[in-house]
């Protein structure tokens, strides 16, 4: 038997179940009326007709298909302050797991502070999200499943 023959019979198991059962309530002697089936076709189970429900008048079906963005309980912003650059991946992991973090830099030496940004900005990147700065060494770190409207602006800069 092949693997495909295998895989079929498995997922129509309880159809064959059903064959066999009327096989046994049946007499053993057939009626000259009745057609025989050829072995090649006895052997393949049936396939049950797929049975699509069209909503009637305004019905709503109920909904099977369930987005995985709604599915998530809440969306959750993360405030990192890092004193250190091995903190970046921590940052970089709350980013992969669909949350937004604020990152203040100002605890930092500012070259270590350059580094964060460079990294955390590769894995914005990578992830499809935005990095914007809202403040002095406070930056905004988005995945792709938030957007960010509007801007702030450079008033500190200038």
């Amino acid at each position: 038997m092949s693997l495909k023959n295998k895989f079929q019979n498995w997922f129509y198991l309880d159809e064959e179940e059903e064959m066999q059962e009327e096989r046994k309530q049946t007499p053993a002697k057939q009626s000259k009326k009745e057609v025989r089936v050829p072995a090649t076709e006895q052997q393949k189970p049936k396939r049950p007709k797929n049975k699509k429900t069209v909503p009637i008048d305004g019905e709503q079906e109920s909904p099977r298909i369930v987005s995985l963005q709604s599915a998530q309980k809440s969306s959750k912003v993360v405030l990192a302050e890092p004193r250190v650059y091995a903190e970046a991946q921590d940052i970089s992991e709350h980013l992969k797991n669909k949350r937004a973090v604020v990152v203040n830099l100002q605890r930092i030496d500012r070259d270590q502070g350059v580094r964060i940004i460079d990294f955390l900005s590769g894995t914005v990147y990578a992830l499809g999200g935005d990095i914007q700065r809202i403040g002095t060494d406070i930056f905004l770190c988005v995945p792709d499943n938030v957007e960010v409207a509007g801007a702030i602006s450079d008033y500190f800069e200038q």
